[in-house]
């Protein structure tokens, strides 16, 4: 060994180990590791003595040993389609918030829509041997998938297909395309565009649902035409939209997703020439900056982010918790929130051309 590796191991301080504790604490080894880990009897000046040692000394566990002894990571792993949106931002922080209250860390991971993606990134976590898994939508939901997933790992699907026997957090996206729907209906619309996710994943395929109902409830007929579902949420609909408003007769109001198809949307109303909310009405599906800020403000179908992001945790701690340690997942039995979403009226609706002249 050179004189320069003594001198930088000289200088690297050792770590203390849970015998330096126990040693300055004046207890045993096991006293102190009971102590630290709140795994058995300890008398109340034992702990004290013990507490002090450790913050004295400056003790750290180590997570190795730890998920070595214990069979848990006191890591969660998150997988969401789009990290760039900001209604995941809400979600996450909030996920984040309640894992951290019981002590779990967590990582997050974007699937960029993909199945395979996806499919990577879980077996990733899987290999880091995370203590369970959120997921969001993907464009493919397989509620097989899921539960091959759950067999030996917690999961709870949100916002997204999990079948009979798996565990998620639903918005009622049906009952809130249905009301926007119904809205635009009692202002006089007939010729209303819907531009939403997909039909295969749930949250498009139950606003798709909700429209339908909605009009056929008023005896009006659904135009296919206006039915523009993206094969992902992400894709702009510029060019959707603008060929809509070429069209005629046109649409005149869109109920879209946000936020970059309703930025689409936007775009594509600018370049025609239409104004809202006089030749066209608009209402956003999921509320954020950009149809709080527009001018004219934009009515938004909306519902509780924090509270998706909770429930989501809430329900994965009480899988982790009720598996007696890793493999017993696939027992615990289906765990469901579902969520309701609400109408904010701005000013981007009015009764459509025909009927205000």
């Amino acid at each position: 060994m050179t004189s320069r590796t003594r001198n930088a191991h000289a200088d690297t301080p050792a770590r203390v180990t849970i015998r330096d504790v126990a040693r300055a604490a004046g207890v045993s080894l096991g006293t102190a590791s009971r102590a630290l880990n709140r795994s058995g009897p300890v008398s109340e000046a034992a702990l004290l003595a013990v507490e002090r040692a450790a913050k004295a000394l400056a003790y750290a566990p180590d997570p190795i040993a730890q998920s070595m002894r214990t069979g848990t990571s006191g890591v969660v792993g998150l997988l969401v389609s789009d990290l760039a949106n900001p209604l995941y931002a809400r979600i996450i922080t909030a996920v984040e918030m309640r894992l951290q209250r019981e002590g779990y860390a967590m990582v997050v991971g974007n699937t960029h829509n993909s199945r395979a993606q996806e499919e990577l990134m879980v077996d990733l976590f899987r290999r880091r041997r995370v203590d369970g898994l959120i997921l969001g939508p993907c464009e493919a939901e397989r509620a097989d998938y899921l539960e091959q997933v759950s067999r030996d790992l917690a999961v709870v699907a949100m916002d997204r297909d999990f079948g009979a026997t798996g565990s998620g957090v639903h918005v009622d996206h049906f009952r809130g395309a249905y009301e926007a729907c119904r809205y635009l209906l009692d202002l006089g619309h007939t010729r209303i565009a819907l531009m939403t996710s997909d039909g295969a994943l749930r949250p498009g395929r139950e606003r798709i649902d909700g429209y339908r109902v909605a009009l056929a409830e008023r005896g009006v007929a659904v135009d296919e035409s206006l039915v523009r579902a993206s094969r992902s949420a992400m894709d702009l609909s510029f060019s959707d939209a603008l060929a809509l408003l070429s069209s005629s007769p046109r649409p005149t109001a869109f109920i879209c997703l946000g936020t970059r198809i309703l930025s689409g949307v936007l775009q594509a109303t600018r370049q025609s020439g239409h104004r809202v909310p006089r030749d066209v009405s608009l209402i956003c599906v999921g509320d954020g900056d950009l149809p709080q800020l527009y001018s004219p403000a934009i009515t938004a179908v909306s519902w509780d982010l924090e509270a998706v992001g909770t429930a989501a945790a809430e329900i994965l701690l009480r899988a982790i918790g009720s598996g007696d340690g890793r493999g017993e997942a696939a027992t615990q039995g289906r765990r469901e929130a579902r969520l309701t979403t609400q109408m904010i009226l701005r000013e981007s609706c009015a009764p459509p051309p025909s009927a205000s002249d």
